[in-house]
């Protein structure tokens, strides 16, 4: 008498949980293509800070090095020579930041094209494929400029007080003060981030084998693994529940 109406009704639970589950995979398509989209404008947003800290320090170096040119009083007995090699370093200053500047703004003008909601390429592909060399040429002019700017500021003293009395004590300070600024730049600086800076998107933010990252309060080699290896065993079985 009753087993119509339990048929009807298994029937009528099984349509539920199927429309249950349809309206659920839409739900989770729906929140993962947040998810991507969020991920996404992340990327961009991060690249678009290194850029700009890039671009707006080389600005400002190159505006320094153009007021230099435009402001300094040269004496007419300055050496010829010491002339020569002064406009030389100022101009290769100027170039170099400019080159930098210029290549990581048109780069910030790529990456905010970006559409982040369509995503035909991968934005890590996007930038691989025609941003990073031009990030790594930006960066190289960057570091070739710095050392360039350190010598102006060396010869400015020499330029300056050339017919002044007292022209070789306080050029000599000027002068050993940018000649160590420039080795803290070269041994410290230049030499740790470069590198690191310039391998893209193959750079690894610890590498045990570089004595510059330090291995002291760190995890010994295979400490931890099993924890990192439990979890991610746990992530694919939860996903496997969730599939079934």
């Amino acid at each position: 008498m009753f087993a119509p109406l339990t048929a009807g009704m298994n029937v009528a639970d099984m349509a539920w949980e199927v429309k249950c589950r349809e309206e659920d995979m839409k739900q989770r398509a729906l929140e993962n293509e947040r998810r991507a989209i969020d991920d996404a404008r992340r990327s961009v947003d991060e690249k678009a800070q290194q850029l700009k800290a890039i671009s707006h320090l080389s600005a400002l170096i190159a505006g320094f090095a153009m007021v230099v040119i435009v402001e300094v009083q040269i004496d007419n007995s300055l050496s010829p020579v010491l002339l020569a090699i002064f406009g030389l370093t100022v101009s290769i200053v100027v170039g170099t930041m400019l080159i930098a500047m210029l290549n990581c703004t048109l780069m910030l003008v790529a990456i905010l094209r970006y559409n982040t909601v369509l995503r035909e390429v991968p934005f890590g592909d996007f930038w691989r494929m025609r941003c990073e060399e031009d990030f790594k040429y930006a960066l190289r002019c960057f570091n070739a400029g710095v050392p360039m700017f350190m010598a102006t500021l060396g010869e400015l003293g020499w330029v300056t007080y050339n017919s002044h009395p007292n022209r070789d004590i306080a050029a000599s300070i000027i002068t050993v003060v940018a000649g160590v600024t420039l080795l803290l730049w070269w041994s410290h600086t230049e030499r740790k981030w470069t590198d690191f800076l310039l391998g893209g998107s193959d750079a690894k933010l610890y590498d045990p084998g570089n004595s510059l990252f330090p291995t002291v309060g760190m995890r010994g080699e295979g400490e931890g693994e099993g924890d990192v290896e439990e979890v991610r065993v746990k992530g694919v079985k939860g996903g496997e529940e969730q599939g079934n």
